[in-house]
């Protein structure tokens, strides 16, 4: 058996990530993006909350605020969950899998470092065990 993969091991890591007194309209512009579908808003480094198409349409728009002026500080909502970049892969897995979750951000120390996306997980622990073929 291999040693056991860390969720660094398969994480993205650098994502794309704002600070908490950039715009609303800079997420606005990087969600326009086809392949971007959440920004993690960062303050020092340290993750303090993600901004979705849903963030911006329900705290800006349908508010009539401006997104020029609209600090993400103001809109950004609580992640659903982190990992801790040191957890052991399989784990993460399961909790994205029990909380039904495409991706989620990575931090360590309370830094973001990754985010992890469940799709890269199943490739990677498939690999990893190739005597369980996957039922497809």
């Amino acid at each position: 058996m291999s040693t056991q993969q860390q969720v660094r091991e398969a994480m993205v890591s650098d994502p794309l990530a704002l600070d908490v007194n950039d715009s609303a309209q800079a997420a606005g512009e990087a969600l326009m993006r086809p392949e971007v579908r959440a920004v993690l808003v960062c303050d020092d480094g340290k993750l303090v909350g993600v901004v979705t198409r849903k963030t911006l349409v329900r705290e800006v728009v349908a508010t009539g605020s401006d997104p020029r002026t609209t600090l993400l500080s103001a809109i950004a909502e609580k992640p659903n969950m982190t990992v801790e970049a040191s957890m052991p892969l399989a784990d993460a897995y399961a909790l994205l899998e029990e909380a039904d979750l495409p991706r989620v951000p990575v931090i360590e120390n309370g830094v973001l470092v990754g985010v992890l996306s469940r799709a890269v997980v199943q490739r990677r622990l498939s690999e990893d065990s190739p005597s369980e073929p996957d039922g497809e």
